[in-house]
This record gives C-alpha cells, structure tokens and sequence, in this order.
C-alpha cells in the first residue's frame, strides 16, 4: 500500500528528474506559428508573433504564467489525445520554469468534469504541485480562454505569459490573447516538445 505522502514524494521526484532530463537535452526552440487559414498571403496580414527573441521553451519567473488552452473532452469525461497533447508540452514548460503559475482554462463539462479540472488532476497527477496550479473553469471559446486568463493574471499578479495550445491553433489563440491584453512573451505547441520529456507526460 501507498500512502498518500508517499505517493506525493514520488510524484515531485518524478517531477524533479523530468526538469532534469528536459534541460539537459533541450536546445533552444523558435516559437512555431501555423500557416492555417484561407486565401493567400498577400491577402491577408502576418500572424502576430510573440518576443521572437525568447525560445518557446525555457525558463521564466514567477512573473510569467504558463497557460494551457483546454479541447473538448469525451463524453465520459476523459481527455483526447489533443489535449493530452497540450498537457505533455505544459507539462515540459511547467518543469524548466518551476516559479510559474500555471493555469489551466477550458469550460465544456462532460459528465460532470470540465476540461481545466481535467487538466489540473492530470498535472498534479505527474508531480506539478497543485498551488502553482489555477483552474479556470467557466471559458467555453479561446476568446473566453483569453479574457478569463487576462483577470486571473491581474489577480495573481503575472506580467506575460506564455501560451500552450496545439500548433493549428496558435494563430488564433494568439490573436485572441493579445486582444485582451495579455502580453504574450513565447509560445509552445507539442511539436516543440524534445522526446526526453516525453516519458514523464506519459499517464503513471
């Protein structure tokens, strides 16, 4: 039998080394940004761009928080790969930033569970501690994702932030983040994720 503490320790262990392995084999990354959308280039202007002098990747203080965009959840309650695949790239930043808050937003409850509170089990599961972690549980659009992560950074005191979603949807979490005024200082999409991190994203 494992207790509770126990287990605790074992998880932040397993935590510990994850930020261990990750920064070790981690290069420095560019912030990717998808080309999705319609109509040419000419046709339409640049996507915005996060500080292109910060690697998405990285370490960052306490004045920066990590924030993980949700996706629909099944109908029982349990994440999708996409979403676990935003988890798994959070999960990477969450260990090479260790003085970050990290919120979790997504509404959409499906058999009683929303997608933040998914997320927020999911990551105190594989060792985050849960007070780093802030459950934003009400947005239900990257829109609402956007303004509701812009108050609760204003509470709890971050500057900037940096943005976790999948790659096809940067552009528009980008634009919508800006819109609310949240400065956004790096992006990270699980395409940008090393593949010794991925071990300890991997359910226990």
């Amino acid at each position: 039998m494992i207790f509770p503490r126990m287990r605790a320790r074992r998880g932040t262990m397993r935590a510990l080394l994850g930020a261990a392995v990750v920064a070790t084999a981690l290069l420095p990354v560019p912030c990717a940004f998808a080309e999705g959308g319609t109509g040419s280039a000419a046709a339409s202007p640049p996507p915005p761009q996060a500080d292109p002098a910060s690697p998405a990747l990285g370490f960052r203080g306490p004045d920066t928080a990590i924030v993980v965009l949700g996706y629909g959840l099944l109908p029982d309650g349990g994440m999708r790969p996409e979403l676990l695949a935003r988890l798994h790239a959070g999960f990477a930043q969450a260990l090479l930033a260790p003085a970050s808050p990290v919120i979790v937003t997504g509404g959409n409850p499906r058999n009683g569970v929303t997608e933040a509170q998914a997320m927020a089990r999911w990551l105190i599961a594989h060792g985050i501690p849960a007070e780093r972690i802030v459950v934003e549980p009400d947005a239900a659009s990257t829109a609402q994702n956007a303004a509701h992560s812009a108050r609760i950074m204003r509470d709890i005191g971050a500057r900037d932030a940096v943005v976790v979603t999948s790659a096809d949807h940067i552009d528009r979490a980008l634009r919508d983040f800006l819109g609310a005024g949240v400065d956004v200082v790096a992006t990270v999409t699980p395409d940008q994720v090393p593949m010794p991190a991925s071990p300890f994203g991997t359910p226990a």
